[in-house]
């Protein structure tokens, strides 16, 4: 994500037709300060490297994690209401987590999608995990929000 941009200020001066009082021009810098994204980060990837785990960087913009389809091998915009991911007519993954596997078979440099020969052989393994937890937060009834999983 692009934190530079949501920090800068709006160009234009807007006045408000209902008040007649100057809008404001700040934006996100000071929550993203607050949140200290690239801090989370640095300390994720310690953690997880200290307990043996690999940590791969990716570059958000070109990989395009929940536009792609491994099946299909293309890339198709979804609006962000969407959560779940259609691959054929009976196979369809949650997108969060979908998106979390093809990341996982990122290439090395993780610069512009999966490694489609590793996604289709680790499939299988993934979508049988997928259904073994969709089916238990719908069995434990589980509210995960904006995860598009009905109880």
């Amino acid at each position: 994500m692009n934190f530079k941009a949501l920090q800068k200020r709006a160009k234009e001066t807007k006045v408000s037709e209902k008040t007649g009082k100057v809008a404001r021009k700040k934006r996100f810098g000071k929550t993203i300060g607050h949140r200290a994204p690239a801090m989370f980060v640095s300390i994720l990837e310690q953690k997880v490297k200290s307990l043996g785990g690999s940590f791969k960087r990716v570059n958000t913009q070109t990989f395009k994690a929940s536009q792609y389809c491994h099946v299909r091998n293309d890339f198709t915009k979804k609006p962000l209401s969407e959560r779940w991911h259609v691959i054929d007519d009976e196979t369809r993954v949650q997108r969060d987590l979908y998106s979390a596997f093809l990341l996982m078979n990122a290439n090395s440099l993780g610069t512009t999608k999966a490694k489609r020969d590793t996604c289709l052989k680790t499939f299988p393994l993934f979508k049988s995990l997928h259904d073994q937890e969709i089916n238990s937060v719908k069995k434990e009834k589980r509210r995960i929000f904006n995860s598009g999983i009905k109880l």
